[in-house]
């Protein structure tokens, strides 16, 4: 069974639903013992009475006796109390001060995730939208001191047909939103708020990234902001998608094992220097009702292809989604990609590209189905010149193909 890929605001439109049993476990049952009250042995019988003492003198021991008896229960009671008070005071009259450290925090190294986190934190933000019929929230981080926000297209297209954006600061203010531009196709959005001054993260480069490496995630899962997770990389160049029919985003992917949750999207996922090296978008949900968690899956977009479409948006409230002018057999279940048709005067047509050629190879990246031909080719931008690979009749030919640009989404 495979897991459905979820993008993960809180307001998440697609998640896609797995036939998975889910088996919540139940709290186990506190059973108390009861116990039986102590019962008073009954009263023997007694023997047939002899002929000795009289009454009175009867009456003279049995006084006598409780007097001895009552005095030594008393002593006893006494002494026992005395046990019972010592032990429960520890012997001591007074109370007794533990050690402590001081108020003062210990030195943490600047690399460590507490420094990096300090550090990062100021350029981290929520991202609440409130559309006409509805809202959610996710996070984002600030790209330039004067007020450019990064985050995930599926966090405000909630306000795409009107409503109101609120960034929220780690420091607790809240400034109004407005969106630049989208890009629907890498699933990546640039807000504006009117502040300059702000906090600007580092971008580091995705092409850096190996699997193993220490990575740290900063977002508001569920609405707390200002939560961190860490893990490691867990794979990258991950065949993702994610999206309806009008908005499916196909994601070149950064995998992770730092927990992500609804509310993460938009956020950084962080390098060891503390570097943006990816965008927080999706994850792979075992949900099949409710709300999609963490199960150690978690995607990211590499911030080498968001940094391009950010400059794009901010310059020009439009970006640009690269082609090769194709379009695939998606019935066709073989190793590569099968095209079903060339675009005239497009970059494949030019190239040499026919109908019915399989695609096998985009720069040094195999292709083992048309998704991952689309994933592949939008990890370049457009202008770019790769080498396809593709067979005819069993003849594997390369070719240069400069890419063109799809028509814009966002």
């Amino acid at each position: 069974m495979q897991p459905s890929l979820s993008v993960v605001s809180n307001d998440d439109p697609y998640a896609l639903p797995s036939d998975a049993p889910t088996n919540a476990a139940s709290e186990p049952e506190v059973i108390s013992p009861v116990r039986q009250p102590a019962r008073s042995p009954l009263p023997k019988a007694s023997p047939a009475r002899r002929q000795g003492l009289g009454g009175f003198a009867v009456v003279l021991i049995a006084a006598f006796t409780a007097l001895i008896v009552g005095g030594v229960a008393g002593v006893g009671g006494y002494v026992l109390g005395r046990e019972v008070d010592s032990v429960a005071s520890g012997g001591q009259s007074e109370v007794q001060v533990l050690p402590q450290s001081g108020a003062d925090s210990p030195v943490r190294a600047p690399d460590s995730i507490a420094g990096i986190v300090t550090s990062v934190l100021p350029s981290v933000v929520s991202i609440v939208a409130e559309g006409k019929t509805d809202s959610g929230s996710g996070s984002g981080f600030v790209l330039r001191s004067d007020g450019y926000i990064l985050t995930n297209n599926h966090v405000v297209n909630l306000v795409k047909d009107g409503g109101d954006l609120t960034v929220v600061f780690s420091n607790g203010d809240e400034v109004p939103g407005k969106v630049v531009g989208t890009n629907v196709s890498y699933d990546l959005a640039v807000v504006k708020v009117d502040r300059l001054g702000l906090p600007a993260i580092a971008l580091g480069n995705s092409k850096a990234a190996r699997v193993g490496d220490a990575v740290i995630a900063i977002g508001a899962p569920l609405g707390l902001e200002g939560t961190v997770t860490s893990g490691i990389v867990s794979a990258v160049d991950r065949v993702v998608t994610a999206g309806g029919t009008d908005d499916l985003a196909y994601i070149n992917a950064i995998q992770t094992d730092a927990a992500i949750n609804p509310g993460n999207s938009g956020g950084p996922l962080l390098d060891a220097a503390g570097r943006v090296i990816g965008i927080n978008s999706a994850i792979a949900s075992l949900a099949t009702n409710g709300e999609p968690g963490s199960i150690g899956l978690g995607f990211a977009i590499p911030v080498n292809s968001a940094k391009r479409i950010a400059e794009e948006l901010i310059a020009t409230g439009v970006s640009k989604t690269p082609a090769i002018g194709v379009s695939l057999d998606t019935t066709y279940s073989d190793r590569g990609a099968k095209v079903r048709e060339v675009t005239a005067g497009g970059p494949s047509e030019k190239a040499g590209i026919e109908v019915g050629d399989i695609i096998t190879r985009v720069g040094k990246r195999l292709i083992k189905d048309a998704t991952e031909l689309v994933v592949a080719v939008r990890s370049y931008a457009p202008g770019e010149q790769v080498d396809v690979e593709f067979e005819r009749d069993g003849k594997g030919t390369t070719v240069k193909i400069t890419l063109g640009a799809l028509p814009n989404k966002g």
